[in-house]
Parts: C-alpha cells; sequence; structure tokens
C-alpha cells in the first residue's frame, strides 16, 4: 500500500492553505475534501469583505475555488469522501515507527506519515421554519462577518452564552437597534458582559422567549407587513406582560422600526413566551444565531485529546496534537476566533509542523 507524506482533512482555509505550502514543499499531499460542499462554511457565505487581497469583496465560494485551484497547482490530489476514522498503526515510516490510518465512507483505507486534521466546526442552529430559506439574505451565524450590511436596519441575536453578548454588542455599531433573545431568565454570560449589555441604549434583552419561526418577503410585500403593519412586537394573545416586562433594558416595550427589506430577505420572526406561552411577531432585518458550535471531530475517536466540547487540544501555539504525527487546525481547535484568515494562518502553521516532523 502507498504510505503518502501528509494526508489533509477538511477542505477549508485552514486545510486548502496547509496544502498549498506542503504542495511548494514538494510533499505532495493528499486532501480529504469531504463529500459534500468542499470549501467549508465559506461555501455557504455572500460577499466576504474582511479577507484581505480583496478590496471589492469576493464571494465566499469564489475564494474556496480559488484556494482549492492554488493547492492542485501545487500537486495536490482531492479525494472527495468523508472520513470515519483515524488509527496510529506500526508502519517504521515515520520518524516514530508508525504509521496514520484514515478509513473512509466507501470503506477505502490511506496511510501516511502524518494527518492534518482541518475539519473545522459547524453553528449550532435553531432548527425552525425559514432558518435554511434565509441563511445568508438575513440569517446568519457570524455578526463579524455580515453585520455591516444591517446598517440602520433592526437586528435579532439569539443566545445567552458570552458569544451571544459580544455579537449583539458589536451588532449595535450597525443596526438600529438590536434584541437578544434568550429561552430563559438568566445567562450562561458573565456577570460584565450583561452589565455592559444593560447599559448600552440601543440593545434590549428579551428573555424567556424562543423563536419559533422566520419569515422574508420584498419590500412591497413583505411577511411582516401583513402580520405588522406598525412594526415592533404584536402579541397574538391581548395581554403584552408576558413577555414586555421581561426586557432587559427599561423601555416599557420593544418598539424596533421596520425597515424595508430587499427581496427576499428576513422580514419578520415569531416568538414565543415560554413561561407564558404567549406567542407575537417581531419585526427584523436579520436574526444572527450564536447558540454556539459542534467542532466536526468525532471522526478522530481517541486518537488526539479533545476538551469536553470535542475541540482538540493542542500544544501551546503550535499544531501539535497529544499524538506525534497528528496535527490540527481551524475551527475544530480554535473556539475564540473562527474567522476565515486566522484558519489559514493556524492551516500555515499545521504545514510547517507537520514539514518539520516529516524532516526530523
Amino acid at each position: 500500500m502507498t504510505v503518502h507524506n501528509v494526508i489533509i482533512i477538511g477542505s477549508g482555509p485552514a486545510g486548502y492553505t496547509a496544502a498549498i505550502y506542503l504542495g511548494r514543499a514538494g510533499l505532495h499531499p493528499v486532501l480529504v475534501t469531504g463529500a459534500l460542499a468542499p470549501g467549508g462554511q465559506l461555501v455557504n457565505t455572500t460577499e466576504v469583505e474582511n479577507f484581505p487581497g480583496f478590496p471589492d469583496g469576493i464571494l465566499g465560494p469564489d475564494l474556496m475555488d480559488a484556494m482549492r485551484a492554488q493547492a492542485e497547482r501545487f500537486g495536490t490530489e482531492f479525494i472527495h469522501e468523508d472520513v470515519t476514522s483515524i488509527e496510529v498503526v506500526d508502519g517504521g515510516v515515520a520518524s516514530d515507527g508508525t504509521i496514520k490510518r484514515v478509513t473512509l465512507e466507501s470503506d477505502d483505507v490511506l496511510d501516511a506519515r502524518a494527518v492534518i486534521v482541518a475539519t473545522g466546526s459547524s453553528y449550532r442552529k435553531l432548527g425552525v421554519p425559514g432558518e435554511e430559506e434565509y441563511s445568508g439574505r438575513g440569517v446568519s451565524y457570524c455578526a463579524t462577518c455580515d453585520g455591516f450590511f444591517f446598517k440602520d436596519k433592526p437586528i435579532v441575536v439569539v443566545g445567552g452564552g458570552d458569544s451571544a453578548f459580544e455579537e449583539a454588542l458589536y451588532l449595535t455599531r450597525f443596526g438600529s437597534s438590536v434584541t437578544l433573545i434568550h429561552r430563559r431568565d438568566s445567562f450562561r454570560a458573565s456577570a460584565i458582559m450583561v452589565e455592559r449589555a444593560r447599559a448600552n441604549d440601543k440593545l434590549t434583552l428579551l428573555t424567556d422567549t424562543v423563536v419559533t419561526a422566520i419569515h422574508g418577503g420584498n419590500a412591497s410585500t413583505g411577511a411582516s407587513d401583513a402580520l405588522n403593519p406598525v412594526g415592533g412586537i404584536t402579541l397574538n394573545a391581548g395581554n403584552a406582560a408576558g413577555i414586555s416586562l421581561k426586557l432587559g433594558n427599561a423601555l416599557g416595550g420593544v418598539t424596533l422600526p421596520a425597515a424595508a427589506p430587499a427581496a427576499g430577505s428576513v422580514t419578520s420572526i415569531d416568538i414565543r413566551n415560554t413561561v407564558t406561552g404567549e406567542t407575537g411577531t417581531l419585526d427584523t432585518a436579520a436574526v444572527f444565531v450564536a447558540i454556539g458550535h459542534s467542532p466536526a471531530t468525532a471522526f478522530t475517536g481517541d486518537v488526539v485529546r479533545k476538551d469536553d466540547d470535542g475541540y482538540i487540544l493542542v500544544d501551546g501555539a503550535s499544531t501539535r496534537t497529544s499524538t506525534p504525527g497528528i496535527f490540527a487546525a481551524g475551527d475544530c481547535v480554535d473556539r475564540t476566533y473562527r474567522q476565515a484568515i486566522s484558519a489559514a494562518g493556524m492551516g500555515c502553521r499545521a504545514a510547517l509542523d507537520a514539514q518539520a516532523y516529516l524532516t526530523d
């Protein structure tokens, strides 16, 4: 059986960058892209304006296509399958006397001296009607990526942890108003984050509330116009106390100005109070979902150490995992930044770490 130098698992910015560096080093990497939608989360993103080198922005799929072409130019071999497991077996070909065996969903097996795991993470989703339909058209999972597009428009953030509060506070720079919706009356976020939110006049906290559906329309016949012609919250029950008394800012109620949406974009959400059961609608131009991430690392089993949430643990600022010859980069490691540019930088580091391991 052929023993490759390096197998890269994952085809986002981290995986493609690692492939570019290893290809230029003459190591002929093999990149296992995944069976569906190679390119990671950016293939589901519209315009990317914060990746260096593109002053006019670039579509996410176009950026990933360009990265793939560059990796291919330097000799990367692509396999369009999913990986089901990794194991370390005695082989005597690597510096530590082992080979890394990667099993694909087709039951084919690949052997390599080193492996880079760059499988990223996926956003946890609300799982409500309209979320998938309006993803990229008002439904977003990244305030840094998309906040700018909703300047002077009402924005909703869903979540109760530090990440949700960070996103909500960041979005107050752009939105006419920001409403943070949380299903409980207490938050997982740190006290200082909650204090900052309460002190921000543009930010309202709506607790004991869940989003049950996301609606969209166009400027003339938007769904929210039909449901709520004056904007703000409309309760289907006559008593507004079940929702308005739970506001974190003492505003006496939520009044979000109705924005004229672009064709096919988010116009409103359905909400339900988890204590009283009252339901209503809320006009908004954007829904930012910030309820956490799930790293795509289950296939690694026990071959590398992970934290309680499944993120792969690495040695300090390196990309070395607990197993010699296995490296990890991108959002399957990074729970903090989760940006294309930081993932690409980590992919570079993984390639250099792997190269150093192979030449020892």
